[in-house]
């Protein structure tokens, strides 16, 4: 019985002596629910729409004033065709529109049956259930008081599901699965190879040879490019045979994109290196602080626009949710580099930035 208590004295001891485990392993539950409590959201707020009414009447006004009141909704304006519409929605400043009659005034003003059109982005096919169910409430609401107390022949709605007509859930999870996956391999995998060769006591070895400093994090880390690579164009083709998936956008942009979300998580993984004393925390360390906001912060499961504020403006520092907008607008919209050239700037400033900074606090770790 003594030695048993020995052993779980030693064990104890060992755990208190290691700060940085005992600090995540008493972080991370804490970390966990908080992202879960405030992330895991089904409702949307803020969906960017738009009325095409090609005769404005007192009819479309009343309904424009009335979606300018929801807190679903952010009102993107009036338009009189849905010439540009395509456009709007591959660049994502539109996600849903109401397609009204030219003569909706007068169709109410009779009680004839009013039939909208309701156009709604589906590339994420849950929030756009969700979207559908919002705007066809909205719809009936204002036909309602419209039509007062005549006899009405009601309303239909038309809807369309733009990018993603059957709802396919693989279209949603793919790209998603493609940003955790580069992940594991770049960032915690690197994070795990830097630490493990600072704890055998190598790293040091490889800094005392003739090349440079960042020379030597960047050979260490070049393998995981290629490796990262490979795995997203295995992740594509799998995805294109076995589940159908489309690439309605360039290949080339997309593989672009994904070479600096690669960098970006290498970087990442540099960081957490030169904090991480042992081969275990770097694991636990990645874990916390990059699977979990990938999985959480990025839009992946839950949608960004039903997070409370805070969480929303901390998602941009997520490479992640720039990743994946480029994801489904190349593969399931068929975007361009003019419709998503944002999100590519903002991926390659983060990816210089970080991999810039990890190479140098590590090189001023390991002198």
């Amino acid at each position: 019985m003594s030695a048993f208590r020995g052993l779980v004295r030693k064990e104890t001891l060992h755990l208190l002596r290691d700060r940085q485990t005992l600090a995540i392993l008493l972080l991370l539950p804490v970390v966990s629910v908080l992202l879960f409590g405030f992330a895991v959201r089904t409702d949307v707020r803020a969906i960017p729409i738009v009325v095409v009414a090609p005769a404005p009447d007192a009819a479309t006004r009343a309904l424009v004033e009335r979606i300018a009141e929801s807190e679903q909704f952010l009102l993107r304006g009036t338009l009189h065709s849905e010439a540009t519409l395509d456009k709007a929605f591959r660049a994502g400043t539109v996600r849903q529109a109401i397609v009204l009659p030219p003569d909706t005034e007068r169709r109410l003003a009779r009680g004839e049956r009013l039939v909208v059109g309701l156009v709604t982005d589906a590339s994420d096919p849950n929030t756009g259930r969700v979207m559908e169910g919002y705007a066809g409430a909205l719809l009936r609401r204002w036909h309602a008081e419209r039509s007062g107390p005549a006899p009405s022949g009601g309303v239909t709605l038309l809807t369309r599901m733009r990018f993603n007509p059957t709802l396919e859930s693989v279209n949603l999870f793919v790209p998603g699965l493609i940003a955790l996956i580069l992940t594991i391999v770049a960032a915690m995998m690197t994070a795990i190879s830097i630490t493990r060769e600072k704890e055998r006591g190598t790293m040091e070895l490889l800094l005392v040879s003739p090349l440079r400093p960042s020379a030597v994090v960047l050979g260490k880390v070049a393998p995981y490019v290629v490796l990262g690579m490979a795995n997203m164009v295995t992740v594509l083709l799998a995805a294109r045979i076995v589940f159908g998936v489309p690439m309605r956008g360039h290949p080339l942009l997309l593989l672009g994109a994904s070479l600096l979300y690669v960098v970006s998580s290498l970087g990442l993984g540099i960081l957490i290196s030169t904090t991480a004393e042992t081969e275990r925390t770097a694991i636990m360390a990645a874990l916390a602080g990059l699977l979990l906001p990938t999985l959480m912060l990025s839009g992946f499961i839950f949608p960004l626009d039903a997070m409370p504020r805070p969480l929303w403006l901390v998602s941009h520092l997520i490479p992640a949710r720039w990743f994946l907008t480029i994801v489904r607008g190349v593969m399931i919209k068929g975007a361009g580099l003019a419709d998503l050239w944002r999100e590519v700037a903002i991926l390659a400033a983060m990816s210089v930035a970080l991999l810039g900074i990890g190479i140098r606090r590590l090189a001023i770790r390991l002198p």
